[in-house]
């Protein structure tokens, strides 16, 4: 494997032979919380992969027994002294971090192995498939603190919808791996020790789709979503089966399937 980030161990990534890359916040002494570097680090890393061609699936996990607890408290003291302004431009930083994620072109795979607070639930919303250790534990706890989940806001709801959202945004609970499964945040739930095979296999699952076809299909989720079913929208789809059929990817998998063997995007 070919590691990138080295020179920081707050975080590490790692990109495999296969394009499979694992990005790892590595601050397992205090829980893989975040602070204004690992945010600008990890929003500069997801980019990067995001423009690396070789790249082909994204993987999200924590060091050690949690995912990410959120804001470090070092930071949250810092932020306590901030000005308004101040606060702003932090907030907007993490704002970005979560739309960077939430957007990539590559698929992502938020493996939760441990608990995920406060903005850690607002990684895993942000990724397209999340899978949980049976361990990990759930909590947007901001409340607690007089504070409220705002920036990931959006993507928390998107997963849960606004029932779930009106009790957990307020109560503060915690909750676990199955419960975040059946309110829609959390797709899989293993043991610990089938978390990291179980992303791989995953990984392995999306390789063997057309990448301009995975991330057609992220933008169509995007634009068809939460519309209404009239003839704008069905225009649009047909519009988009029209391009990707006529595309070099659409008509490699025609091709490729009526032909009985692998399409160029998949390395035997």
């Amino acid at each position: 494997m070919t590691e990138v980030n080295n020179d920081n161990s707050a975080l590490i990534c790692e990109i495999a032979d296969n394009g499979i890359a694992r990005i790892t916040l590595n601050r397992p002494e205090i829980h893989n919380a975040f602070d204004d570097q690992l945010i600008s680090d990890l929003t500069t890393t997801l980019k990067r992969l995001n423009n690396d061609d070789n790249v082909r699936v994204v993987q999200l996990t924590g060091a050690g027994k949690s995912f990410s607890a959120g804001a470090d408290l070092n930071w949250m003291k810092r932020m306590a002294t901030y000005s308004h302004a101040e606060n702003l431009a932090d907030s907007r930083n993490l704002a970005a971090l979560m739309k960077t994620l939430n957007f990539m072109r590559k698929p992502t795979i938020a493996l939760v192995n441990g608990a995920a607070f406060g903005g850690g639930v607002g990684l895993a919303a942000c990724c397209d498939i999340v899978i949980a250790s049976e361990k990990a534990k759930f909590c947007l706890s901001e409340t607690r603190l007089g504070l409220i989940p705002a920036v990931i806001s959006p993507y928390v709801i998107e997963a849960i919808g606004v029932a779930q959202a009106r009790r957990y945004f307020i109560s503060a609970e915690r909750f676990d791996a199955k419960t975040a499964q059946n309110i829609g945040l959390v797709h899989d739930v293993v043991s610990a020790e089938e978390l990291l095979a179980k992303g791989d296999e995953m990984a392995r699952t999306l390789l063997q789709n057309s990448p301009a076809a995975m991330k057609a299909a992220k933008d169509l989720i995007y634009a068809v979503a939460h519309q209404p079913i009239n003839d704008t929208i069905i225009e649009d789809t047909a519009t988009r089966i029209a391009d990707q059929r006529a595309s070099v990817e659409g008509r490699e998998g025609v091709s490729a399937f009526l032909e009985k063997r692998s399409a160029f995007w998949i390395k035997e």
